[in-house]
């Protein structure tokens, strides 16, 4: 297995979109009128605009901070738009219904740190990774009862409903706690009996640590997932357009800023040998 992502940067010019409103054709003399209406032959659920889906819950990637949007996936998401020489339009919708969301066309694509899976596969079609993250068990500071993953037998464990975090913490209990937001499980988490684990991605625990929650890591990594964007399985051309314009962000140095901004290391410079891949 390849220990970088195997990305060719395909440089995209960042044309302008020309607003529909009847005027004749001109390029008034500027280069890049080759790009005159740009993102015009995508399917979009509003013309011009580039609208995408988070849960809007999951600090650091997506979450709100003074009545704005922010985040990781949210500066993605931007980029990609301004790539693709559309507007962006990000929204949040709740994570457990957010595949039918986009299956009944409410928004255009989901940038909001889903992982490709094969079940998520059959029902959307995902770019390449834009990132790429491991799913990991947090206890409550100084908990000596659960050391690895063999330990979370019959353990009460918290985890975002529909999520891979999900899906891996039923393999070990039936005594789950749902939530809507890791973070409110990672709080919980630091109370004493509320919980015994977490399982979610580790720069979202990290990042709890940061903020003062009591807890820590157990162990390696349980999996790495990628990261991607999802859109309709029928949407071919926005597929091509979206991964057309994450290998320009790369190739530009755009990924790169956007990470360290938020992390202070690259999300896609990941040694991947050896290490089980989620899918």
């Amino acid at each position: 297995m390849n220990k970088k992502l195997p990305f060719l940067g395909i440089v995209l010019s960042a044309g302008m979109i020309i607003a529909a409103c009847g005027d004749e054709d001109t390029s008034n003399g500027s280069e890049g009128s080759d790009s005159e209406g740009a993102g015009s032959d995508l399917d979009l659920v509003e013309p011009g605009e580039f609208t995408t889906a988070s849960s809007g819950l999951y600090k650091p990637f997506n979450f709100t901070e003074g009545g704005d949007l922010t985040g990781f996936d949210i500066d993605i998401s931007n980029a990609l738009a301004e790539e693709m020489g559309l507007e962006p339009n990000p929204i949040t919708t709740p994570w457990e219904t957010i595949i039918q969301g986009l299956t009944t066309n409410r928004f255009d694509a989901i940038i909001g740190s889903m992982a490709i899976t094969e079940e998520r596969e059959e029902q959307v079609s995902f770019s390449d990774p834009y990132y790429y993250s491991g799913g990991v068990i947090f206890v409550r500071e100084g908990n000596t009862e659960i050391t690895s993953e063999e330990d979370l037998e019959g353990a009460k464990i918290g985890v975002v409903g529909q999520s891979t975090y999900d899906t891996a913490a039923q393999q070990y209990t039936d005594d789950i706690q749902y939530y809507n937001s890791d973070v409110v499980a990672l709080q919980d988490l630091a109370i004493e009996g509320r919980l015994d684990a977490v399982i979610t991605a580790d720069v979202v625990g990290f990042e709890a640590q940061n903020a003062g929650l009591e807890i820590e890591m157990v162990g390696d990594p349980l999996w790495i997932e990628q990261a991607a964007v999802a859109v309709n399985k029928e949407d071919e051309a926005l597929l091509e357009a979206v991964n057309e314009a994450l290998d320009a962000i790369i190739e530009n140095g755009t990924y790169d800023e956007i990470s360290e901004k938020w992390f202070g290391r690259n999300l896609l410079d990941v040694d991947l040998e050896g290490v089980e891949i989620l899918k």
